[in-house]
Parts: structure tokens; sequence; C-alpha cells
């Protein structure tokens, strides 16, 4: 029998207020969505948050996180090394998840952006990011779906040279 995790498989849920738990076997993780890069996640629903920091840790990337854009910029600031990608919700209270992207662009050259939204599709373009944005992923979403999406953004773009 194996032993249960909290971060393996299921659904992470979004501005529903739906619980974010989940509860499967633990089995080995897919090679393919393991990482060692340095994550900021932006998100202001607290069990959203924690349950992406879980996910992401035990797929071995390094995770901080913050509940709001403030709190995005003061923890990039502390933060010694390379942030490689920031997980951000496009609407939290505040600021925009659009402009927490780009400030942390403008300090942080070469960081990538995957944005995260319960709203659909239309309704974030009403927002201002590009319909049908390769760096968007709609909660609720599945952790592989989670996993998958972090590499397809870390991944240097065909032909080798790596973006910001």
């Amino acid at each position: 029998m194996k032993p249960t995790t909290r971060a393996d498989r299921g659904r992470i849920a979004g501005e529903s207020g739906e619980e974010a738990s989940i509860e499967t076997a633990a089995g080995p993780n897919p090679e393919r969505w393991q990482g060692t890069e340095t994550v900021l996640v932006v998100e202001n629903e607290p069990p959203v948050r924690d349950l992406i920091l879980d996910v992401l840790r035990l797929h071995g990337y390094t995770v901080l996180a913050a509940e709001d854009g403030e709190a995005a910029f003061r923890v990039a600031a502390s933060h010694p090394g390379r942030i490689d990608l920031a997980i951000v919700d496009v609407v939290m209270p505040g600021m925009t998840g659009q402009v927490v992207a780009r400030r942390l662009a403008a300090e942080r050259p070469g960081v990538k952006i995957l944005y995260v939204s319960g709203y659909t599709d239309e309704e974030v373009r009403g927002l201002g990011l590009p319909p049908g944005s390769a760096n968007f992923l709609q909660k609720p979403f599945t952790i592989e779906a989670l996993t998958a999406k972090v590499r397809d953004v870390l991944a240097p773009p065909a032909g080798g040279a790596v973006s910001g």
C-alpha cells in the first residue's frame, strides 16, 4: 500500500472559494515535470497558493510565496537569487496580475510569467491579456496541467534562444 500525499493528483480551484485539497496514492512524479528553478507564486487565496507551493516543491522547484502584488515586490527584492518564473493570479485585491507581472519583469529581467485565473478566457481578455495566451492557465486546473504548463513556460523557445 502506497502512502498518500496532498499534492500528487487532483484539481486546484480558484476564485470560486472551493477548498483546494487533494489526496491520492503517492507515486513517482513524471521526470518531465520536475524542475530546479525558482518560482514566485502570487496568489491571494491561501488554500490555492499553498497547494501550488506544495506541488511545485514536491516537483523539485524552489518556491517563494506572496499573497498580493506588494508582497510579491517585497519577496522579490529580498530574494538574492534568480527568479525564473512568477505564477500570477490575474485578479487580486490591490492591483491586477498584469501590473504585478510588468513590474516584476522590469525589476527582474528574464523572469517568465504564467497567469492563472478562475475567470474565462473571454473575461481575462477584457482585463488586457492576449486571447488564448500560451502563458495562461485556467482555474480549476489539475496538478498535471500545472506542472506541465510550468515546464512549457520555462522551456527555452525553439532555436535555443532564451527570452523573458
